[in-house]
């Protein structure tokens, strides 16, 4: 049973269910949307229902165990970080010609950064050579969506509704992907459930919101073009 008093239990059950709706959301909306689109409402949706499986089974292990779940966890983020990075190429890919290499520039640091962090988490190495190691892996996101080639193709490509979606996601991956390291930061100094909150409000804002946006452009431009 979940102890009322459980707040970091209650925010996986809250999690839970709310990854199941952004899913069958999203699903839904998909036939609203115009062709070059359907495929990142589908990413989008991808992205929410893999996390609500692994969400049932953090809730699991938590409450049954109340400790934190690591392999879960990671194995989540290995699946849904990725499918994120697809959808800035997807978007980019809808409005010009996209070297194969960004991809993977972009899918390499992004497994750099949930590679060290694990390993940091597991004990495996050093806790804060793993943490700067998986930071410089996201700098290098950052860097390349504001002023990188992925930049450089939004400018001076892009339509209204992409580049809309491109600068939000950015700003989710700035701001919204910054939660992150606050919660590997916090597990050190306030224990495992301050690191499982800020985990859980992370990927509340980041795997609901992104697909939001993606939602929002697809209906945007479907719109426009009506």
């Amino acid at each position: 049973m979940l102890d009322p008093n459980d707040y970091v239990g209650v925010t996986f059950w809250i999690i839970s269910a709310a990854m199941v709706a952004a899913t069958y959301f999203f699903t839904v909306e998909r036939d609203r949307a115009e062709g070059k689109w359907k495929t990142s409402l589908t990413v989008a949706a991808m992205v929410t229902g893999i996390a609500a499986i692994h969400y049932f089974y953090m809730r699991g292990v938590w409450i049954e165990t109340n400790d934190s779940p690591l392999v879960f966890r990671y194995v989540d983020w290995l699946l849904t970080v990725p499918l994120q990075i697809v959808e800035f190429y997807l978007i980019l890919a809808a409005i010009a010609v996209v070297r194969a290499a960004l991809f993977w520039k972009l899918m390499i640091a992004s497994l750099v950064m949930l590679i060290f962090g694990y390993l940091g988490e597991l004990g495996a190495m050093n806790y804060w050579l793993a943490f700067l190691i998986g930071m410089a892996g996201w700098g290098y996101i950052i860097y390349e969506i504001f002023a990188g080639e992925a930049s450089q193709i939004s400018a001076s490509q892009g339509t209204e509704a992409s580049k809309t979606a491109f600068n939000a996601l950015r700003i989710i991956v700035t701001f919204g992907w910054a939660i992150y390291p606050i919660g590997y930061v916090a597990e050190p100094l306030f224990g495992v459930e301050a690191l499982n909150i800020v985990y859980n409000l992370a990927d509340f804002v980041n795997k609901i919101a992104f697909g939001v946006v993606i939602w929002a452009a697809a209906t945007s431009s479907s719109t426009a073009k009506a």
